[in-house]
């Protein structure tokens, strides 16, 4: 299963997300942001290559669906409900994604 993780600014949340999953030999792991000023910026390849995406905030979802709804058909689209709060690889972040992504893959 191909996971694609995205935040704003793919600095804190969705590249700790890669970080702990990417040694999952069930997954394979992608991030990116959806801000202009993103450190990688989402592009429509992502987006075709994900089985499951999962964003963390509603209006991550929005925008999204927005600006890549050509590319968009038949993909899961999961709102993980993850505020920016954390650092990244922060303890309590690490421990709530675990937690959150369990319900949709194993994490293990």
């Amino acid at each position: 299963m191909r996971l694609l993780f995205l935040c704003s600014k793919n600095k804190l949340r969705s590249p700790t997300a890669e970080c702990v999953f990417a040694e999952s030999p069930e997954v394979e792991v992608d991030s990116a942001g959806l801000n202009r000023d993103a450190e990688i910026r989402l592009s429509d390849e992502q987006v075709l290559w994900a089985d499951l995406i999962l964003v963390m905030e509603k209006t991550h979802r929005t925008k999204l669906q927005q600006k890549y709804a050509h590319v968009l058909r038949g993909k899961k689209v999961v709102v993980l409900g993850i505020p920016d709060h954390y650092g990244f690889m922060e303890e309590a972040l690490v421990t709530l994604l675990k937690k959150k992504c369990a319900a949709y893959f194993s994490a293990s």
